[in-house]
């Protein structure tokens, strides 16, 4: 009897879930970057700041590093400083386009089939310093090829990332005092 449920309940969950993978990967404000070049993206960037979520809670000397997969994705690898553990943490993903691979809309992933906005919503011409949002207006970030940023570039992000809707008073300037 409980069988004749079993189905109906798993297509219900796989379209919900459909659904929710396929929703907005940006924030409502927020417009990624177009003629984007992902391939001067690639290679090793600097968080400046961020703002704190559980995954990099505690770390500092954040960095995130960038290569092109044979199948087309992107290789994300990030690594981290943590003060308290007194060791290094490295976590390894891949990123893919939204939409069109000139636009920097993408989505990344570390757990397998779950995958989280990532939005270049600003960059420079020379792709030294970047503005990226998550999929809401709990996670942002600040990079930069160095391990800091021109105080023009850095108020330019702010006043962008505040009209969005970020609460740029929460965001975590990273240290980067350490190196490996």
């Amino acid at each position: 009897m409980k069988n004749k449920y079993i189905a109906p309940v798993l297509l219900g969950a796989g379209i919900a879930f459909l659904l929710y993978s396929c929703g907005s990967t940006i924030p409502d404000k927020a417009v990624a970057v177009t003629n984007f070049d992902k391939t001067k993206y690639l290679g090793k960037w600097y968080e400046i700041a961020r703002l704190d979520f559980k995954y990099e809670k505690g770390l500092n000397n954040v960095t995130a590093e960038y290569s092109l997969n044979d199948n087309g994705t992107i290789k994300v690898y990030n690594k981290g400083y943590d003060v308290k553990k007194d060791k290094w943490e490295q976590s390894i993903g891949k990123a893919r386009f939204v939409k069109k691979d000139n636009v920097g809309m993408l989505k990344v992933s570390f757990f397998g089939p779950f995958y989280a906005g990532y939005n270049v919503i600003a960059v420079d011409q020379e792709y030294k310093y970047a503005l990226v949002a998550g999929e809401s207006l709990k996670y942002l970030w600040i990079l930069s090829r160095e391990t800091t940023i021109p105080e023009n570039v850095k108020a330019d992000y702010l006043k962008k990332a505040a009209e969005i809707g970020y609460q740029t008073t929460d965001l975590i300037w990273v240290k980067h005092d350490k190196s490996k």
